[in-house]
């Protein structure tokens, strides 16, 4: 494939992402190259779409400045097209930035965006509703949930809520089909839909997931003695999760239908409401992501 034209990329920041004193910084920073690129400040995911709308024509290359929800809204309106996503990590987790090799150097993100190389990924559908990275009910979602109220931001934050949550966790019951065929009906304590490995932070939720294989990871966690936890942890962060016994790992590129009373879901870290059956599907290779030195999975990358 043909390699866009060299034009500025416009960069979407989300001032309230991440930890405000960096956050501050990559905001003067990027205000320094001003010369070398776009930038547009965003309020809410309504004013991130509006902007990018607006621009569509102008720029080949749209960076996401904020966290994995930033980069959510921010692809939502590039799957599709000829467009290409970046990503100028500023979240708590970032884990899709993380696995795509996208770090917190503007002048390296500069030079890549220079090359304007991309690879073509998968996205996953769940009620029409678009997820990159990873999506599920269960211990994550309900952390996202809190997260998502609380006043503070960073990585602290969230381990300290996360250990909390999992104290007071109980399992929830689902039922899944997949391609029409009943293949589960039990109580779990996680229930995470992959299309690439980490939840973020490098917890390496499902280790053989690759976003374009064209398949669907599903990672089931059934209630365990807590006691275990601390295992779990070494486990997630050793690409280990799947020696578990507790832990089913299921791949397919069929329909898959979830149905469960709870509605506490997250998609790509965000807290979403889900209340009767989740449909997920798979759309192959629809988003351009930049090819970034960092990149680490075998793809199809367009010159």
């Amino acid at each position: 494939m043909h390699t866009p034209k060299n034009k500025k990329a416009l960069f979407i920041l989300n001032p309230t992402a991440g930890v405000q004193p960096v956050n501050f910084i990559v905001s003067k920073e990027l205000h320094r190259l001003k010369n070398e690129l776009t930038c547009l400040k965003s309020l809410t995911a309504a004013d991130s779409k509006t902007l990018i709308k607006n621009n569509l024509d102008n720029h080949n290359v749209f960076v996401a400045a904020g966290g994995d929800g930033t980069v959510h809204t921010v692809a939502s309106k590039l799957v599709g097209s000829e467009k290409i996503l970046g990503v100028l990590p500023l979240g708590s987790g970032n884990g899709f930035a993380k696995e795509f090799g996208f770090k917190l150097n503007l002048r390296s993100l500069l030079n890549d965006i220079k090359k304007a190389e991309s690879i073509d990924i998968d996205v996953i559908e769940i009620n029409d509703k678009l997820c990159l990275n990873v999506a599920g009910i269960g211990l994550d979602s309900f952390v996202a949930d809190s997260f998502s109220k609380l006043k503070l931001r960073g990585f602290l934050p969230y381990v300290w809520l996360t250990l909390k949550t999992f104290l007071q966790l109980r399992p929830f019951h689902v039922t899944i089909k997949c391609g029409g065929e009943e293949i589960f009906s039990d109580k779990l304590f996680v229930l995470t839909v992959a299309n690439t490995r980490q939840f973020g932070n490098y917890a390496f939720i499902a280790p053989a997931a690759r976003p374009n294989d064209g398949i669907i990871d599903l990672v089931l966690i059934k209630p365990f003695p807590k006691i275990l936890g601390p295992l779990f942890i070494i486990r997630l962060f050793t690409k280990r999760i799947n020696k578990s016994k507790y832990v089913r790992l299921i791949k397919t590129d069929k329909e898959i239908v979830i149905q469960t009373d709870e509605t506490r879901f997250h998609i790509d870290g965000e807290p979403f409401e889900i209340s009767g059956k989740a449909v997920v599907k798979i759309k192959r290779e629809v988003l351009k992501v930049l090819k970034t030195k960092g990149y680490r999975f075998v793809g199809n990358a367009s010159k």
